[in-house]
This record gives C-alpha cells, sequence and structure tokens, in this order.
C-alpha cells in the first residue's frame, strides 16, 4: 500500500539532501513535487491543498532553515503534519461499561464487512451472505446469531432479538452485519437509520474499500450526513491502492479510522495507528509493529529457552525448525521486510524472494532423524542422499542449507561472545541516524544483491 506515493516523496528528500542547506525557492519546488505526488495518489484536492500550506508554512521558517540539518527539519516537519492529517492518534473502540457493546457495521456491497463481521446476520438481502458469516463463525469460534424465518423479519428487529439474547448468554460483544448496497439509495439509508434508533449502537462503524478513491470519500460523506459514525474500518489496504481515501477520509469527515484490513486472511485486521502509517510512508520503517508481531508469534518461555541455547552454544536444527515455525506465524517475509526502514516493494521485487522457500528448508530438516538434527555432523553422503529423496529437493540443495545453516550457527556464536564479553556489537550496512525521524538511507538493490544467500534466492539481512 502507498508504495508509489511513498517512493515519489522518497526521492523528493533524497534530491533535498544533496543540496545541503537550503533555501525558500528549494522547499517551495519540494512541496510543489509533494503536491503532485499526493495528487496522483487521489487524495482530495482541497485536503491536499490544505496539507502542503501547513508544510510550507513550517518548513520556511528560520527555525529551520538556518538549523544544522535543514532536510531532517523539513521531513521531521511533514511526518508530524502526515501523521495530523491521518488523525493524529490512534482510536481504539468504545467499549460499554455494562455489556454487551453493540457494534454496527455499514457500507455499500463487496467493502468487506461480512469477512469483518462476527456475530449478527442482518444482511437479508445477499442468498450467501447469512452463510458466509455462519462459516466465519465456525472458523473463528464465535456464535452467530440467527432468527427464525429470517427472510420474513426486518433487519432492525433481528438485531434487537440479537442483543436481547446477548444479554441473557452474557455475551461482551455483538458486531451487527447490515446489508450493502452496489450504490446508496433511501431504502438503504432508511434501513440502517432504523436499526441505529432502535438499537442505540456504542459504534457505528462505515466499511471502506481503500481501491476506489474518491469514492470512497465521497460515499462516506453520504453515510456521514445521514448516520451518527463513529469511525472507518479501512479494507483492501494490501492491494494496488494509492492511499488517496485513507488519507482525505479522516480530514473530510472529522471521523477516525480505527482500523484496516491488510488481507483477506482473519488475522488480516490491525488497529490504525496514524504515526505508524506515516513512518511507512516516509520510508522510515514501522518497527514498533514489527515488534508487536513478533511478541504474538513468540512464547517467552521458548525464547528464553533459546537465548540460554544461544550461549551454551548448544543451537541445532531442532530449534532452528522451531525458530521457522515462529517465523511462518509472522506472515509473508517480504511484508515483514516492509516494515524496515528503507527497505520498499521496488528493492524487494528485484530480490525476487520465493514465497515457498521456508516450506522447502523446512521439508529438509523433517527429513532427518532426531539425532542428525541434534547433531549435522553426522550427515555424511549417504544420510544426505537420502534426506534429498525424503523431502523431493537435491543433494547439492540439501548440502547448499547446511553450509548455511553451519556460517548462520558460528555468527551466533560470535555475537553471542561479543555481548558476553561487554564489547559494543556492530552490524555492518545498517543505517545511522542522527534524529529518530530522519529518513534512513536506502540501501540499493546493487547492496541487496551482495548480501548471502538463502537457498535460491537472496535474503536481505
Amino acid at each position: 500500500m502507498f508504495d508509489s506515493l511513498s517512493e515519489k516523496l522518497q526521492d523528493v528528500f533524497q534530491r533535498l539532501r544533496g543540496k545541503g542547506r537550503l533555501t525558500e525557492a528549494d522547499v517551495t519546488e519540494a512541496m510543489r513535487e509533494v503536491r503532485l505526488a499526493l495528487l496522483e495518489a487521489d487524495v482530495n484536492l482541497q485536503v491536499v491543498r490544505d496539507f502542503i500550506t501547513r508544510i510550507k508554512d513550517r518548513a520556511i521558517g528560520v527555525d529551520v532553515l538556518e538549523s544544522l540539518s535543514p532536510v531532517q527539519q523539513v521531513v521531521k516537519v511533514v511526518n508530524d503534519e502526515l501523521v495530523a492529517l491521518l488523525g493524529g492518534t490512534h482510536t481504539g473502540l468504545q467499549l460499554s461499561p455494562t455489556p454487551p457493546t453493540v457494534i454496527m457495521l455499514c457500507g455499500l456491497q463487496g467493502t468487506g464487512k461480512t469477512t469483518l463481521t462476527l456475530m449478527v446476520a442482518c444482511d437479508i438481502y445477499r442468498p450467501a451472505a447469512i452463510k458466509q458469516l455462519e462459516v466465519l463463525g465456525e472458523q473463528i469460534k464465535v456464535p452467530v446469531f440467527t432468527s427464525p424465518e429470517q427472510d420474513k423479519k426486518s433487519p432492525p428487529s433481528i438485531a434487537r432479538s440479537a442483543i436481547e439474547q446477548a444479554k441473557r448468554n452474557g455475551n461482551d460483544i455483538v458486531i451487527l452485519d447490515t446489508a450493502g448496497r452496489l450504490a446508496i439509495d433511501e431504502d438503504l439509508m432508511d434501513e440502517l437509520g432504523q436499526m441505529q434508533a432502535w438499537v442505540n449502537p456504542h459504534e457505528v462503524l462505515l466499511v471502506v474499500d481503500a481501491m476506489v478513491g474518491q469514492d470512497a470519500v465521497n460515499f462516506a460523506k453520504q453515510f456521514y450526513d445521514r448516520l451518527a459514525l463513529t469511525g472507518f474500518v479501512m479494507t483492501k489496504m494490501d492491494g494496488d491502492t494509492r492511499g488517496g481515501a485513507a488519507l482525505s477520509i479522516r480530514a473530510v469527515t472529522s471521523i477516525p479510522i480505527k482500523f484496516m484490513s491488510v488481507g483477506e486472511k482473519l488475522d488480516a485486521l490491525e488497529p490504525f495507528h496514524p504515526d505508524r502509517l506515516a513512518s511507512r510512508i516516509l520510508g522510515m520503517g514501522d518497527i514498533l509493529s514489527l515488534i508487536e508481531k513478533a511478541q504474538e508469534a513468540v512464547d517467552e518461555k521458548q525464547a528464553e529457552a533459546l537465548e540460554k541455547r544461544l550461549r551454551e552454544s548448544k543451537f541445532d536444527l531442532n530449534d532452528f525448525l522451531e525458530q521457522m515455525q515462529s517465523i511462518k506465524k509472522l506472515g509473508p517475509i517480504e511484508n515483514l521486510l516492509k516494515l524496515l526502514p528503507g527497505v520498499n516493494s521496488k528493492m524487494l521485487d528485484e530480490v525476487n524472494i520465493d514465497p515457498k522457500i521456508m516450506t522447502r528448508k523446512e521439508a529438509i530438516v523433517r527429513s532427518m532423524t532426531l539425532a542428525e538434527r541434534k547433531d549435522p555432523s553426522l550427515l555424511n553422503g549417504g544420510r544426505r542422499k537420502r534426506i534429498a529423496a525424503g523431502c523431493g529437493s537435491s543433494v547439492q540443495e540439501v548440502n547448499q542449507f547446511l553450509n548455511e545453516f553451519e556460517q548462520m550457527r558460528k555468527m551466533m556464536r560470535m555475537m553471542m561472545q561479543g555481548q558476553q564479553g561487554g564489547g559494543k556489537r556492530k552490524f555492518p550496512g545498517m543505517p545511522q541516524r542522527d534524529t529518530p525521524l530522519e529518513q534512513p538511507a536506502p540501501p540499493s538493490p546493487s547492496n541487496l544483491k551482495k548480501m548471502p544467500k538463502f537457498g535460491k534466492v537472496r535474503r536481505p539481512w
């Protein structure tokens, strides 16, 4: 998401760095290019005008142009204004002190409401909507409320019956999946207005398809004029979207974006953090989100046990297999790399990451006996041939993998020895920052290609 916008903004700042000291003319020219980049990203015209005006007023101030690092100050100004444009701070759901909390989802057809919903089937018009919700409920072990003779009851009455059942069963959250239309019409808006009046939901979330650009902002404003919206959910943020809807919708309606969906799987719904998204757009990565993903995927006790084995130089292929399982929980490798400072989609395309590389490495390890995993020195030529046949690889691939594993183990041993010795470890190639908000110099694709191999592809770590 925002790949094109991100690359253009980074190009602007890179050219500014080449100038050293900045003049007002330099800032004006840079803001012109930023304006064009935002318009090409389908950001609302008035939003772009206000955004550029605020940045320019701050960026041509004496405290910026006369500072020792004016480019860093300009990047900081753009970052601050981008965070403000996206909403400033993360806004979570407002939970009721007395359960259940009722959340009403609304939007047009095809925006992703039913995929997001967990409990009440209020869409009686689309034939597959109820079944889709029931299948989803089975997958995530959440009850789905359906009413007898569902098609003969009005959605507001179904919603009210569901809330009454939730109170009896002690459910904490009730999420209402409402009907959508291909376009906004009076019947849809009257039904949603009646439902809101009948059940008085604590949250009314409009689900917005990020791929439809300015149309998303237009219909969001129409919903905003008719319903008491409390937040937005941006879906399909992982698609080929220019990002204009996400950057415009908050400024046009003053309603916060609360969640964004970055995939079709059930774990692809993320809280919306304006500061983290701004950091991604400016090429500074999103280390906090990466840390949170790691914390969710890594068991604390397993991590402590692994650290002990590393200190004792006992790291073996069983530990390697365990770590691969943890990494797989984090999601696709290319998505994780995008959270690192200075790494963009263009670089990853040139590196050509093979999504099946982890599966092949895992197959090689699982074709070994427990004794061989514990002591790889047992793997003579005959055993390696057997392993290759067992996992459908060649002997050369097995040899390459074992060589890489041994190199990695030596590197880990050196790192642990350096830590125990109290010395300051330095990792070559890591970008250094003068200030927390300075954009790190991105590694070039040619540098990525020189990094150590991991199988048949080159890994940027």
